[in-house]
């Protein structure tokens, strides 16, 4: 079984949604010692965003890391992805990577009746950080949204989602968000162990 592990966050040790994914990984090796990890840090090593350059894979070095990126999506069992929420969004690391992932004809593909999703059968757990308070569905909310659509679109259904909310609000409303998305974290793994 092979888990891609996966942050985004700039915010380094102070991040929320860093601190999430850490345990949710430290729990799935726990339950399935033999589990092969494989981590990308989205801030560090960051994907340049798409060019008309990087679509013609113009330039080798940008298409090899592509390639990687994709082969590296493609081999996961299990993704567990950091997804801290900036301005109502996903981080631009964050889509810069989807956009490596979403080939047509790897990923999905069109049919006479409509998309089709290639890589199915896959776990995706999301911890999304939040600096306010967003219920499913709300004005605002785009992240958990999108995200959703996105991988529905390549075809995995299985996809969960622990929730850090409130984090800005004070620092005893972050200290709570964290508590409340840690005792969560135990329901995405239940579903998929």
């Amino acid at each position: 079984m092979k888990l891609l592990h996966i942050d985004s966050s700039i915010l380094g040790e102070n991040s929320a949604s860093r601190a999430l994914t850490r345990e949710i990984v430290s729990r799935w090796r726990a339950a399935h010692p033999h589990i092969e990890v494989k981590y990308l840090d989205l801030a560090a090593a960051q994907l340049p965003h798409l060019t008309a350059g990087s679509l013609a894979q113009a330039d080798q070095a940008e298409a090899a890391r592509n390639a990687e990126a994709l082969s590296d999506f493609l081999a996961a069992d299990v993704l567990v992805l950091g997804a801290p929420t900036y301005n109502f969004a996903i981080p631009s690391q964050l889509k810069a990577w989807i956009d490596r992932i979403t080939v047509a004809g790897k990923t999905f593909r069109y049919t006479a009746s409509g998309p089709q999703g290639l890589a199915g059968g896959k776990r995706v757990i999301v911890a999304i950080s939040r600096g306010g308070v967003y219920p499913p569905n709300a004005p605002g909310e785009f992240v958990e949204s999108y995200l959703k659509f996105v991988f529905a679109f390549l075809g995995i259904d299985d996809i969960g989602f622990v929730r850090a909310e409130g984090l800005a609000i004070s620092p005893e409303h972050r200290q709570t968000g964290l508590n409340a998305a840690l005792a969560a974290i135990e329901a995405p793994l239940a579903v998929a162990a």
